[in-house]
């Protein structure tokens, strides 16, 4: 499905990426489903508690240790280290990246103490919090990049034949209006007159 619908002419040929690909999809599906079947009360209440838990750590370990881990790894690797040097680092940068990634979340009051390290809801907190993030920082610079790339097509230089035909139109309507209050208030002295 990955190779023959979605990406016919993608040049990721690693089996490992398709996997975790299908793998991410079926998991956010399955949680799209749990959504709908708890607003129509579909299945076991049980059944949908145990599916959420597992859907949600799957998920979670997928996001926090396996897909940044091949991030790593595929990244020194294509940059020409050897595929065991490049374990090895992506191991060490996966001890970095999990650091920061708990460090990050200190700051905020996500969840409360009683909580384990490793618990799912620090875990959903801090992915959320940087989730959050992340769109919002996208969300800004794509407010601010937009327009200021955009701009330059609604731009065009302004000649002094312009400036000119604009101040022509601008004293006609100046005369309109003029000539339009001028009826009024006639109109308004004959109505007086007349009463």
């Amino acid at each position: 499905f990955f190779m023959r619908k979605l990406f016919k002419d993608y040049e990721v040929q690693e089996s490992v990426v398709q996997f975790l690909f299908a793998l991410t999809f079926t998991i956010s599906c399955s949680m799209f489903e749990l959504v709908i079947f708890e607003i129509l009360g579909f299945l076991d209440k049980d059944t949908r508690w145990v599916n959420w838990k597992v859907d949600l750590y799957l998920m979670l370990f997928l996001l926090i240790f396996i897909i940044p881990f091949f991030v790593f790894h595929f990244s020194f690797f294509e940059n020409g280290w050897t595929r065991n040097r490049a374990f090895l680092l992506a191991t060490l940068g996966m001890g970095f990246f999990v650091l920061g990634f708990w460090k990050i979340g200190d700051s905020f009051p996500i969840v409360r103490k009683g909580h384990g390290i490793f618990s799912m809801e620090q875990g959903v907190g801090r992915i959320g919090v940087m989730g959050v993030t992340a769109m919002a920082v996208l969300s800004g610079f794509g407010a601010v990049n937009c327009p200021y790339t955009y701009l330059s097509y609604f731009l065009r230089t302004v000649t002094e034949a312009d400036v000119q035909i604009l101040e022509r139109k601008l004293l006609q309507t100046m005369e309109i209006i003029v000539a339009k209050k001028k009826r009024i208030g006639f109109a308004r002295a004959e109505r007086r007159r007349r009463l």
